[in-house]
């Protein structure tokens, strides 16, 4: 196969390993050499004990949920509140189906090269190789999954940096006025008393522990504090969820439809938050009975799908026109939700590390193989400081939650859960009879994606530069004034 034509030519980037994802981490790899599934009855990959079907609803849960939902509700307002509510339902839809789309080609083409199993990239390349034009090429598949794969994880790490920021700097300069009434506040705003540092300096005071946590050799010791960060962050939801519910203020006086000039920016933000499709494939590999996973996934993202609605939705009911990129920079001054804050921010905090694994795992194995064994752990810890320094750099570049989230979820997250599924059955299933409306289908989801990404990438970048200008013309106007 063309495949094999890059292969032998030492470590070099059409060489990456095999697209791990957080999954890898969550549960043991199973054994590669195996039976081979057909696509109608397939059983556990080599015999041996996978993840149940509760743990993989977990894993798969917890691989959607971050960031990207708290900062639903601003994206609601960009686009309406009816109109943002119903275009999350058909983008949930939309990134459903593309994940199905994803586990019935790599079934398919699993089968037909004889592997027990396929990643993202391994699926792309696969389904180039099935194409007779495309066959010299299919290396590019896997490359370009790999790099938004990398695009992406970095972009969550950059949204981790500014959330990290944004929300220890609130309660840091809202302490002085923080009480345990919860009632005293009916602002819907934290009230800042004491002005602190600015972002970008509470930014580089997380990047030493931040370079220390992702010199962790081996993710698995850090598990329970996975555990603890899963609880924290389920816990900071209950009571986010309480307070929007219980604070809600009637009339609500709220524009239906937002600007069309402001739609690709919640488009940017909703896509990112459909964050898991590159856990799919690792989840369905390492499922005890992965005939069931369809009914995880169903349920799965479904349940996904009803959370972003209504946190969204509620959100934006509870604090109108003045949400910000994260909810919890709307919460009050009380020490429940500040501490709501900080147990959030202990979770994203011990989640970088887990996003992290990802680009890490595919940049680094190709480097290391260039250096004698003498060099191995100093190169390794070399290019995990330098990427965090990357991540660092960027956040400190873009400091606005909603823009970095926007951006990074037009950029990668439309092809890796929009753009590239579709194309890849097209690629799987042409010359097996693929049905006219099938292909119209998939060709009408992938041009909503990639107008997605050019529209959003474009407004995200405009919106940088603008918010830039303002800030600097501030800046200015303010040291004219002293």
């Amino acid at each position: 196969m063309a495949s094999s034509d890059a292969e032998g030519q030492g470590p070099n980037f059409s060489d990456l390993a095999r697209s791990p994802s957080e999954a890898d981490m969550l549960c043991p790899p199973p054994t590669p050499p195996g039976p081979s599934r057909s696509q109608s009855h397939y059983e556990r990959i080599g015999g041996r004990t996978g993840t149940s079907f509760f743990q993989t609803l977990i894993h798969l849960l917890k691989g959607n949920i971050g960031t990207g939902l708290l900062g639903l509700p601003l994206a609601v307002k960009y686009a309406g509140l009816v109109l943002g509510p119903v275009s999350l339902l058909i983008m949930g839809i939309i990134a459903i189906h593309c994940m199905r789309l994803l586990v019935q080609c790599s079934h398919h083409l699993s089968a037909k090269v004889n592997k027990p199993f396929l990643n993202y990239g391994e699926a792309v390349m696969y389904g180039m190789e099935n194409v007779s034009w495309m066959r010299r090429h299919s290396q590019w598949g896997k490359r370009m999954v790999n790099v938004f794969l990398i695009i992406t994880q970095l972009g969550f790490c950059c949204a981790y940096f500014v959330f990290l920021s944004d929300n220890v700097k609130q309660v840091v300069e809202a302490a002085n006025s923080t009480t345990w009434d919860c009632h005293v506040n009916r602002t819907n705003q934290t009230q800042v008393v004491v002005q602190s540092f600015d972002s970008r300096l509470y930014m580089l005071c997380f990047l030493p522990p931040i370079i220390l946590l992702v010199f962790t050799p081996n993710l698995k010791i850090l598990a329970h504090f996975s555990l603890l960060a899963n609880l924290a962050m389920t816990g900071s939801l209950v009571l986010i969820y309480f307070y929007s519910l219980t604070n809600i203020t009637y009339p609500i006086d709220l524009p239906n439809v937002g600007s069309f000039k402001e739609y690709p920016l919640f488009f940017g933000m909703a896509i990112f938050a459909f964050e898991g499709i590159g856990v799919v494939l690792p989840l369905e590999n390492k499922m005890q009975n992965p005939q069931s996973f369809n009914l995880v996934l169903y349920l799965g993202m479904g349940t996904v799908t009803f959370l972003y609605i209504t946190l969204g939705t509620i959100g934006y009911i509870c604090f109108g026109e003045h949400i910000h990129g994260s909810i919890t920079l709307n919460l009050p001054n009380c020490w429940m939700y500040q501490i709501v804050k900080l147990l959030y921010s202990f979770g994203i905090f011990i989640t970088f590390a887990l996003q992290f694994y990802v680009p890490a795992e595919i940049l680094i194995p190709p480097v290391v193989a260039r250096v004698s064994d003498r060099w191995k752990t100093a190169v390794d810890l070399l290019v995990r400081t330098a990427l965090v320094l990357f991540t660092c750099a960027l956040a400190i570049l873009i400091p606005q939650l909603d823009l970095v989230i926007s951006l990074v979820g037009s950029v990668s997250s439309s092809f890796l859960a929009l753009i590239f599924p579709p194309i890849l059955e097209i690629m799987t299933f042409h010359s097996e009879g693929l049905l006219p409306w099938v292909f119209i289908k998939n060709t009408v989801i992938s041009v909503f994606g990639f107008i997605g990404f050019i529209t959003g990438t474009y407004i995200a970048i405009w919106e940088i530069v603008n918010r830039s200008i303002h800030q600097h013309d501030q800046a200015m106007s303010s040291y004219m004034v002293q």
